[in-house]
């Protein structure tokens, strides 16, 4: 027993004379190829809990020639000791952000520069969601995930936290909610009084509310639900879920709904929609008072009914123009007028709905619900009605010169 005893105590010191080698190998070499990685590195807490580099790339890369062999992480790579977050990580809508990206019709029309891995485009943020298995083998880079927030190589959590590591991917085009959120009033006091402020909810407090990673909200990206009992806003929201082609001519679902499912975009229960919603009706009790939550939130419900009713009837005018053989359907499109083909559409007329779509109606129910009204306002439902009234112009004009044609 003493002699197993005193073979236990030596292995356990080779133990950490070898990792404390490896460990002096990575740095010694890395101090003169990357030192900016070591520096970062020794930044945050993770050297400082005795962790080195093979705890995340492990010990197979030992030489300049062979950095292939080093690993890179993933979201189980950090499940070895933040296991809770990665399983709410894995709960929530960020690691479905592959998915709702690479899903889209236009993605397949993109070059790999601008989708792909250089990670210059829509992959550098939506490469936060997990890939299939195969495209995880494809890519090299980009699987790594937590680092979409926690950034290499110090992996601060006091980062994350911060309101400002969220803008690089939730700013700009069809989702400006940095510059919101900065500019209403609670990013404003924000700004003056900085993360110690009580008075100032940022992007965690609202939707990660404790730390939890799981992130979903009530009205998804598309601000899209089903079932809905107002029935002339269901008609709206029909036309706009067939201009999706997420249902048929006749209302009946297309393989596109199994698309929304697997990304979460939309809520299609009543209990999700609802679960989410009584969440952040908790949250903002926290500061207001619970009726004025609830009738702050669903004012921001009836802003997306009403500029629903500005994009269904757009959406009619462009359909009405298929129907009479004024636009011709793309042979390689499954459905006419697409919405998802984004800026791909073939016609003037349709690259306005895109707009409509992607950028107006997104700022006007995402500005209502950041509490910033010159948003919603000025940059959403303003545009809205202008673009409408082009739309019902250029729709003349097609039937006229068509008529001409005619005689």
């Amino acid at each position: 027993m003493k002699f197993l005893k005193i073979f236990l105590f030596f292995s356990f010191l080779c133990s950490i004379s070898v990792a404390m080698e490896q460990k002096s190998i990575c740095i010694d070499c890395h101090l003169k190829v990357t030192p900016g990685i070591v520096s970062q590195f020794f930044e945050g807490k993770m050297s400082q809990a005795g962790m080195d580099c093979s705890s995340c790339h492990g010990s197979d890369h030992k030489k300049m020639d062979d950095s292939n062999l080093a690993k890179l992480p993933t979201p189980k790579t950090c499940a070895e000791c933040h296991k809770k977050q990665v399983e709410e990580f894995e709960a929530g809508k960020h690691n479905l952000g592959w998915i709702a990206a690479t899903a889209m019709p236009m993605w397949a029309h993109q070059p790999t520069p601008v989708v792909g891995e250089g990670y210059k485009g829509c992959s550098s943020c939506h490469k936060i969601g997990t890939k299939g298995d195969y495209e995880k083998s494809s890519y090299r880079y980009g699987n790594a995930q937590c680092d979409s927030c926690h950034t290499r190589h110090s992996f601060k959590k006091e980062e994350a936290q911060d309101p400002r590591a969220c803008q690089t991917c939730h700013m700009g085009f069809d989702h400006p909610q940095w510059e919101m959120w900065s500019t209403s009033k609670h990013g404003t006091i924000w700004q003056i009084e900085g993360n110690k402020s009580k008075r100032a909810p940022t992007c965690q407090i609202c939707h990660m509310e404790n730390g939890n990673h799981n992130v979903m909200t009530a009205w998804g990206f598309l601000a899209l639900r089903l079932p809905e009992d107002d029935k002339d806003w269901l008609n709206d929201r029909i036309t706009i879920l067939q201009a999706l082609g997420v249902l048929d001519e006749k209302g009946n679902p297309t393989p596109r709904l199994e698309v929304v499912k697997a990304g979460k975009v939309a809520r299609l229960t009543k209990e999700d929609f609802q679960k989410e919603r009584d969440r952040m009706i908790n949250i903002c009790s926290k500061c207001h008072g619970l009726s004025y939550a609830k009738k702050q939130l669903e004012a921001g419900d009836m802003v997306i009914k009403e500029v629903d009713k500005i994009f269904a009837e757009a959406i009619r005018i462009v359909k009405e123009l298929y129907k009479d053989k004024i636009l011709e359907k793309p042979s390689n499109w499954d459905f006419a007028p697409d919405l998802l083909q984004f800026y791909e559409a073939k016609s003037s007329i349709e690259q306005d709905l895109y707009l409509m779509f992607l950028e107006y109606r997104m700022r006007t129910f995402q500005g209502a619900f950041h509490i910033n009204p010159d948003y919603m306002h000025w940059y959403g439902w303003a545009p809205m009605k202008e673009t409408l009234q082009k739309i019902k112009d250029e729709a003349k004009k097609l039937k006229e010169e068509k008529n001409l044609n005619k005689k």
